[in-house]
């Protein structure tokens, strides 16, 4: 990331995200990068929930709340408004994770951190995920 908050995409990821993004907030407190239409799909799911309990209501105002479009530039560099890069805590080495219908961007500590974790624990991972029927 440089001094104006700016990440450029790799380009084979810039393929599958058009010319305008969506960036928010993401879990485990990296940010998360949509195409357009990707991100419609994602938002009409949040607003069809049921708003009945306290943390869906608060899952819905942090992710919806906090999305901003944004446009990727000539030379394939996305700004990033300041309020997402202090909440993913984001310096100059981000961590571009491309995750199929969508982009994570990570402060790269935190990245390896979870990286390390998660891959240590990932015959647990598999089964639980098995039990669950998924």
């Amino acid at each position: 990331m440089d001094k104006k908050r700016r990440i450029s995409v790799p380009a084979k990821m810039r393929a599958n995200l058009g010319e305008r993004v969506v960036v928010t907030k993401g879990v485990d407190e990296c940010l998360e990068l949509y195409p357009v239409k990707e991100w419609e799909r994602k938002a009409e799911y949040l607003q069809n929930l049921p708003t009945a309990r306290r943390e869906t209501r608060a899952l819905i105002r942090v992710i919806l709340g906090s999305a901003s479009e944004i446009e990727l530039d000539k030379l394939g560099r996305i700004l990033i408004p300041e309020y997402l890069t202090d909440y993913a805590e984001l310096k100059k080495e981000v961590i571009v994770v491309g995750l199929g219908n969508r982009i994570e961007l990570w402060n790269s500590e935190r990245w390896e951190e979870y990286r390390s974790k998660a891959e240590d624990n990932l015959p647990a991972l598999i089964e639980k995920i098995e039990e669950l029927g998924v």
